[in-house]
């Protein structure tokens, strides 16, 4: 059982194929937050959903595994991070099982939410375990910026896997990708992978548990109610508790010989700062990203098969760059690497508030394959920042806080930036219309106009939704010249190790 972290052990066979291992439920859990986006209609369709209940599939996966990345994250440093990997990839192909051939839309919900439990126990079991198989601190750089790439990787695939596969089986195909990937982990994991827990276990702090859910729950889900709804009481209040519960978290933290989440790591300047730098990345790609595939399918007419292929280029930059980042961050600081990609993400945002409604696809596609590609030195190094800045034992802790942050920040991207582009939408069109909402009623109510009347409508919609998008890259720009400042500010030079 590992103890401690040494730069002279290196890795060796063993530990490259259980790498890979460990890469496959990660490019499965970021693939299953997309790869419903096509088969969604069709599910709707089949089990008689609601717009309601369309949307809990979707967002009841994120909130129950935002809610626990933190707690499963502290448990698995505890009970051990083999186990729990185990114990995630059980629960989530079970529930992917189930779903695929889900009766119900409540049966279906309930299997999202599954699935969002096996992978808030996956997700940090996942980076946490790198950090124990890869001792030597370049091998470790070189693994952790694999996973990065293949956290990308999962995300570009979403939406082409589930074309594929809708077009040739039928949705619940969508949901048994994940069955025999979980079987092959469960079958790998114990042979290739070491088991890790730390000698200062304790009991784990049932209040603290309830109190991380109560904090991170209401926050991420009054972000998306007001993405949805801009701001009204139902955010205000969800956001209001949230964060009060937040507070009674951290003093609760404060408190206890062993704490859930030891609030003392974000003393350390390059944990904090790390987790600032990715967070500012994160609501800068998570709200355009929204607005970049609403244009790719509503203003320049891709079905979401093209619109899947369109973005593989941008992903496949991503995947490159994040490989290779971590071999050049032992000849260049790290911290300039992170500022250079964020640097390169506000000239692509900066690009994007050139593009217009009527001929924009190729100066919107040239600026998102230069911003998309800019986040991924922050994926690749900030995790290992972060677990860097943290002790062994509690690497769990911090790769929870790393995954927290990515879910949270792009909740927070389609809340604060989407916001922005609706916002301007809103203000161009004509009030008390039902097209003034989003392009996509404007587009519903066009198809009940006659021809020219239509069109006009249409045109003007599209007009009014890109202005709202060259204003929301405008902000995203400054959240990534923002980040670029923190980065070279605070990570610059590495702070000591903090002693907990």
């Amino acid at each position: 059982m590992s103890t401690g972290v040494s730069t002279e052990v290196r890795a060796g066979t063993r530990e490259w194929l259980g790498l890979t291992v460990l890469l496959l439920p990660t490019v499965l859990l970021f693939l299953a937050m997309t790869v419903l986006f096509l088969a969604t209609p069709y599910i709707a369709a089949d089990l008689g959903a609601s717009s309601t209940e369309v949307l809990w599939i979707n967002d009841i996966y994120g909130f129950v595994m935002a809610g626990l990345l933190v707690t499963m994250g502290t448990l698995g440093d505890r009970i051990g991070r083999r186990r729990l990997l185990l114990t995630g990839s059980l629960i989530f192909g079970a529930a992917s099982l189930f779903a695929a051939f889900a009766p119900t839309i409540e049966a279906m919900i309930g299997a999202r939410a599954l699935m969002g439990l096996g992978a808030a126990a996956l997700m940090p079991s996942t980076l946490s375990l790198i950090s124990t198989m890869f001792q030597n601190e370049k091998q470790r750089a070189t693994a952790i910026g694999m996973w990065a790439a293949a956290v990308s990787a999962g995300v570009a695939l979403g939406p082409l896997v589930g074309g594929l596969l809708l077009e040739a089986f039928g949705w619940g195909a969508a949901f048994l990708i994940g069955v025999p990937v979980t079987l092959l982990v469960l079958i790998a994991a114990p042979l290739l992978i070491p088991e890790y827990r730390t000698a200062k276990a304790a009991r784990l702090d049932l209040p603290s548990v309830v109190l991380s859910m109560t904090a991170v729950l209401p926050i991420v889900y009054g972000i998306k109610e007001f993405a949805k709804a801009g701001l009204g009481p139902v955010p205000v209040v969800a956001l209001l508790a949230g964060l009060a519960f937040g507070v009674v978290f951290v003093r609760r933290q404060g408190q206890l010989a062993s704490p859930l989440l030891d609030v003392r790591l974000f003393a350390n300047r390059t944990f904090s700062g790390a987790v600032g730098v990715f967070l500012l990345a994160a609501i800068g790609l998570g709200g355009i990203y929204l607005l970049f595939t609403q244009y790719l399918q509503q203003v320049a007419g891709l079905s979401p098969l093209t619109a899947g292929l369109a973005i593989l280029p941008a992903a496949l930059l991503l995947i490159v760059v994040s490989t290779v980042t971590p071999t050049l961050a032992r000849h260049v600081q790290p911290a300039y690497l992170i500022t250079a990609g964020l640097l390169l993400s506000a000239i692509g945002y900066l690009v994007l508030t050139q593009v217009d409604s009527v001929a924009g696809l190729p100066v919107l596609l040239t600026g998102f394959y230069i911003l998309y590609p800019g986040i991924a030195p922050a994926m690749a190094l900030v995790p290992g920042m972060l677990i860097g800045a943290a002790p062994p034992e509690k690497a769990g802790e911090a790769s929870a806080v790393n995954s927290t942050a990515a879910d949270l920040g792009t909740s927070l991207g389609i809340a604060i930036v989407g916001s922005v582009g609706t916002a301007v939408y809103r203000g161009t069109m004509s009030e008390g219309t039902p097209a003034d909402e989003s392009l996509t009623d404007a587009l519903a109510v066009a198809q009940n106009l006659p021809g020219a009347a239509g069109e006009a409508l249409i045109a003007t919609a599209r007009m009014a939704f890109t202005s709202g998008l060259n204003v929301a890259a405008v902000a995203a720009a400054v959240l990534a010249l923002t980040g670029a400042i923190v980065s070279v500010t605070l990570l610059r030079k590495p702070a000591q190790l903090t002693q907990v």
